[in-house]
């Protein structure tokens, strides 16, 4: 049996507000993500309330691999499950550019390493919830996990100061 993927499309909200630097002059953060495709061009103003900005950023599509299943798992089994959005500076009206949306935390903290990219954990819709816990359900199979065993450190060679390898007399 080969790979399953499935796709489920999500809009994006996202919010922008003054900042209080003299660094930069938005703070931008992903308010929210809705199961669909709306019908919305990417970055149309939703609101505008207060100096804060609230846009949709557009679709992105949360794709499930049944290879994958054990990294969906936390978002089945937790009270608060999230999905994870990445933006990207991009050229954009609003220069971010929406780059992903997932479910797998590894996959986005990867993201979050890059330095330049935005990405946030928001609360996860049930519908979403449901369909990959459906997808976990009938698709994940329990591996087994192994540890390595270390060597045996030899006590007696460690209390003489003797070393292994090169210049050592072991």
């Amino acid at each position: 049996m080969g790979m399953v993927v499935e796709r489920m499309p999500v809009g994006v909200v996202v919010e922008r507000r003054p900042a209080a630097s003299r660094w930069a002059d938005w703070v931008w953060r992903i308010a929210g993500v809705l199961p669909g495709s709306p019908q919305t061009p990417p970055w149309t103003v939703l609101s505008e309330v207060d100096g804060v900005t609230t846009f949709y950023a557009g679709t992105a599509d949360i794709t499930l691999y049944s290879a994958e299943t054990e990294t969906y798992e936390p978002a089945v089994q937790s009270q608060a499950p999230a999905v994870y959005v990445v933006l990207r500076r991009g050229e954009t009206p609003s220069g971010w550019a929406l780059l992903l949306a997932t479910v797998d935390a590894g996959e986005a903290h990867a993201h979050a390493d890059s330095g330049d990219d935005l990405m946030e954990a928001v609360p996860m819709p049930a519908l979403v919830r449901d369909w990959v816990a459906a997808f976990f359900a009938t698709h994940h199979v329990e591996r087994p996990r192994f540890k390595r065993k270390r060597d045996k450190a030899d006590p007696e060679a460690l209390a003489m100061g003797r070393r292994r390898g090169p210049g050592g007399d072991l």
